[in-house]
């Protein structure tokens, strides 16, 4: 494995185990998963780019609109919660309440 695919697979790995052990705000939750696609991204970017693979190159840039879709719709989600119940904790959502 070379060093580059090691940072991006550590990146991806460190992301995940992020979103696994540290969910206590909805915020960090969020970040996590941006870097877990952010990592993805480069790496699928760098592939395109090292195989010369002319049939795959729009799959970074799609992978990147389903990231911007991603982000936005956790903002969203972010702001309603903020705005019903006061607070980004994890911890004090409760589905079961309305």
């Amino acid at each position: 494995m070379t060093p580059v695919h090691f940072s991006f697979s550590s990146a991806f790995i460190l992301g995940l185990m992020g979103l696994a052990f540290h969910r206590t705000h909805l915020l960090s939750a969020l970040l996590c998963l941006e870097g877990m696609m952010l990592s993805l991204f480069i790496a699928l970017a760098l592939w395109t780019l090292q195989f010369e693979a002319t049939a795959f190159s729009t799959a970074p840039m799609l992978l990147l609109a389903f990231s911007a879709c991603e982000a936005s719709a956790g903002l969203a989600l972010l702001v309603a919660t903020a705005r019903t119940h006061g607070t980004d904790r994890l911890q004090n959502l409760n589905l079961l309440q309305c």
